[in-house]
């Protein structure tokens, strides 16, 4: 494990780099808005992607780095993620697939730079849907304008309600609720399989 600190436009962004013996691809994963890189279902997903291969980024935001709780404006959020994700594929990732994802808020950073960062796939642990009790203030549209395939792993309870299916889109339904942390085994081997799947075409 190594860890960076990359500059960004909104300060500096942290990544913690878990090497796969394989190196077929790179999955950058964010955290929640008011968590950080240690959540179990990022662990999980980090096991089940190096387990497929996969170089796995757990990257830390500039307002996490400069120790602040409360979440930076969605705009500068995906600016600092596009700067972590283009340093990164420039000085450890070269040549390499590149994948986004993250969990809750850091799943909809991944959906909505998606198309910008040039990201080959998105995993979207327990996608915030709706804020909980007002299923009207929908961010299904993010997860709708992905236009390349998409993993969305959600807790069966979660009180952010579910997502949509989609042709592209692979949704696991796990026992639990928006935490992820009840069964890291099924995680782990969900995101392995289905790395194994969308990678092996471009192999």
């Amino acid at each position: 494990m190594t860890s960076a600190q990359i500059d960004t436009p909104h300060g500096p962004a942290r990544a913690e780099l878990h090497c796969a013996a394989e190196g077929r691809a790179a999955l950058l994963l964010g955290h929640g808005a008011g968590g950080g890189i240690g959540a179990p279902d990022l662990v999980a997903a980090t096991r089940g992607a190096t387990a497929a291969g996969v170089h796995v980024a757990l990257v830390e935001q500039p307002y996490r780095v400069a120790g602040r709780r409360a979440p930076a404006p969605a705009a500068q959020l995906d600016t600092a993620w596009l700067a972590v994700a283009a340093h990164l594929s420039t000085l450890w990732f070269a040549d390499l697939p590149l994948l986004f994802g993250g969990r809750s808020s850091g799943a909809r950073v991944a959906c909505r730079t998606a198309d910008a960062g040039d990201a080959v796939g998105v995993v979207c642990l327990a996608f915030p849907v709706h804020p909980p009790g007002k299923p009207e203030k929908t961010r299904q549209p993010e997860l709708d304008a992905v236009r390349v395939p998409t993993l969305v792993v959600q807790g069966e309870s979660d009180p952010f309600g579910q997502p949509a299916p989609a042709h592209h889109r692979d949704i696991v339904s796990l026992p639990g609720d928006h935490s992820l942390k009840r069964d890291p085994a099924t995680l782990s081997r969900s995101v392995e399989e289905w790395l194994h799947r969308i990678l092996r075409p471009l192999d």
